[in-house]
């Protein structure tokens, strides 16, 4: 679309989540919790309550998911979920139209940063792909910052970049992000092909829910 076509910017910085948002990886770290789980004798989460702790940091996400492993275990649990989550990593790839997206989105100004519950080392791994490289302006992981819900995150990029929360816009599919969003007085887009059903985000006030990237690519390049 040609920038000629954009509307003026209502957010000059937009957040994503990774994992369901940008990520197609739900179902895949979905099996990489329940097999770690069972790896270390737990028991073995369904799909929902696998993928409701997608999102938060891993050791909080383990231990939410896998609540009759003891704390002791926790290690060994998390080094099981990485063991798995290798082996499929290179099964993992954006969404379509992601990429249109991001593209769009850094022609019309934005700056664009990523806000995960991913380690840092993780993330960079795939922010230094050719097809990535550059794209975004920041990131906050949750091992150098604080799990989501927690606002740390989306309060240290505002500080980064001068921005006040009127003017930030987080991306998420689970309730951890917009509750994130919410707590770090900013608003939020929710989209409904990862980790969360969307029926639980109106209570947490998004601005709109997605139904597919091309979608949120739309109401971004009208509303945003």
């Amino acid at each position: 679309m040609p920038a000629s076509s954009f509307r003026p910017r209502r957010f000059d910085l937009i957040a994503f989540d990774w994992d369901g948002t940008l990520f197609d990886s739900t179902a895949i770290i979905v099996r990489c919790i329940q097999n770690a789980v069972r790896d270390v004798g737990g028991t073995v989460p369904s799909d929902k309550a696998a993928a409701y702790v997608i999102g938060m940091g891993l050791m909080q996400a383990l231990a939410h998911a896998a609540p009759d492993v003891p704390p002791e275990r926790y290690t060994d649990l998390a080094n099981r979920y990485r063991l798995h989550y290798t082996q499929h990593q290179d099964d993992l790839s954006l969404f379509d139209g992601v990429l249109p997206l991001l593209n769009d989105l850094r022609e019309r100004g934005h700056l664009l940063a990523v806000a995960t519950g991913k380690s840092r080392r993780g993330l960079d791994e795939v922010l230094h792909t050719v097809q990535l490289r550059g794209m975004f302006d920041g990131s906050r992981t949750a091992d150098q910052t604080a799990g989501k819900p927690h606002p740390l995150m989306l309060q240290e990029l505002m500080a980064e970049f001068d921005v006040p929360p009127d003017r930030l816009l987080m991306i998420g599919d689970t309730t951890h992000d917009l509750q994130m969003a919410v707590n770090a007085g900013c608003a939020s887009v929710g989209v409904s092909y990862g980790a969360h059903e969307p029926g639980v985000f109106h209570a947490l006030a998004p601005l709109h829910v997605a139904h597919s990237v091309r979608e949120l690519h739309d109401w971004l390049l009208h509303n945003a």
